[in-house]
């Protein structure tokens, strides 16, 4: 079994240690820091992903895999640096105010990292106010508003306009998810768009920033 392939299956069996460490031995056998990130770690987050989809894993063991893939790509991050790599695109994400909830970002987050893009996590609770703090500091190209529960996701309305009374809704995309959002919602709030899953919603940025 290749390097790779141990990576890969130490995602989907949940150890974060032996990520690291396998991670570092690929790096230390020459094995360039992107094939690492899109055949190893990449490769079994994926997987996990399809895994808590069709319900054959629960939110411990995602949880688990999604700091095996956070702590391998740290690894690997610099290394990314030093060969002069270039993110295909910022983005900001996070869950809405009210709205502690964390795994379906997390999971989009890694995918995103994973496909090149630099990510910057406002992590849970979050007010509009932040969000257009954040947005100031970091120029992001695309913001992602996470909720799972109804009560909040009024608050993704509340963020949009926030972002346009402060003048900066023109110089970014928006994007929606969460089990109670739909398509419709996203256009009723005036985002750009919404991802059902995960993996939808990075496909739904790599569309947005090609367009």
């Amino acid at each position: 079994m290749s390097l790779l392939e141990k990576i890969k299956d130490s995602i989907i069996e949940m150890e974060p240690e032996l990520t690291v460490e396998l991670t570092q031995s690929a790096l230390a056998e020459g094995i360039a820091p992107m094939e690492i990130v899109a055949g190893g770690l990449i490769s079994g987050i994926e997987i996990v992903g399809v895994k808590f989809k069709n319900d054959e894993v629960f939110l411990p063991e995602v949880m688990m895999s999604a700091k095996a893939f956070k702590d391998g790509f740290a690894a690997v991050s610099p290394k990314l640096k030093d060969s002069g790599y270039e993110p295909k695109g910022r983005v900001l994400i996070s869950s809405v105010k009210g709205d502690i909830h964390d795994i379906g970002k997390n999971i989009v987050i890694a995918l995103l990292q994973g496909n090149g893009y630099e990510v910057h996590d406002a992590g849970v609770d979050a007010p509009p106010e932040r969000f257009v703090d954040m947005v100031r500091e970091i120029k992001p190209n695309v913001v992602g508003m996470s909720a799972l529960l109804t009560t909040t996701m009024a608050f993704m309305r509340d963020t949009v306009s926030a972002l346009k009374d402060a003048g900066l809704r023109d110089s970014l995309k928006i994007i929606v998810g969460g089990a109670p959002v739909s398509a419709d919602f996203a256009k009723e709030i005036g985002a750009d768009g919404y991802g059902e899953d995960a993996g939808e919603a990075v496909d739904l940025v790599k569309s947005l920033l090609a367009s």
